[in-house]
């Protein structure tokens, strides 16, 4: 039994849920997003929410239950609140800013890296090491975040690079003489 997919998801206030067959929609002040069900699972709207349950108990169906019902509900949580990630740069001139429709890096290469900025995504730097990644859709911005993350990843020796903000690096000891 999923435990997380027993409990409906609670709609909050200014946020409108639809639901079409499979397609669940919804709409709030910080856009619009819609999430296609998989065909094991039965959604419905009721009145605490939207409500997923399992067509039949087989593995796969009770799978689907609870990742189903966490995207509906990352769903009303990205049009409400949405979702960021912050990247810290650690490294001497290793620096990040926004220019245009584009992220510029400076990462220790012989030439400066260039991200286009994906539509959906809005991206701030608040210092040179500090990038903010938010928007509406989780998963455009992990994927993004783990992107401009794969440039320069922290190495285990100086802790050089870009990484999440609280992700710990386990530092390796140098050669010894």
């Amino acid at each position: 039994m999923s435990r997380i997919g027993k409990k409906p998801v609670a709609v909050p206030g200014g946020v409108t849920a639809t639901v079409d067959g499979q397609k669940v929609s919804m709409k709030g002040p910080k856009g619009e997003l819609s999430f296609v069900a998989h065909d094991l699972v039965a959604v419905e709207n009721s009145a605490d929410g939207v409500a997923v349950s399992p067509r039949d108990e087989s593995k796969q169906a009770r799978s689907m239950w609870g990742m189903s019902r966490t995207m509906v509900a990352n769903l009303a949580t990205g049009v409400s609140k949405g979702f960021e990630r912050k990247l810290e740069i650690t490294g001497v001139g290793y620096k990040a800013a926004v220019q245009g429709k584009a992220l510029n890096l400076a990462l220790g290469f012989s030439h400066d890296v260039l991200y286009p900025i994906p539509e959906g995504i809005n991206i701030v730097c608040p210092k040179p090491t500090e990038i903010l990644v938010s928007g509406i859709d989780r998963q455009k911005v992990g994927q993004v975040a783990a992107e401009i993350r794969e440039f320069r990843p922290p190495e285990p020796y100086k802790g050089k690079g870009v990484r999440y903000a609280g992700e710990f690096i386990v530092r390796k000891e140098g050669k010894k003489k």
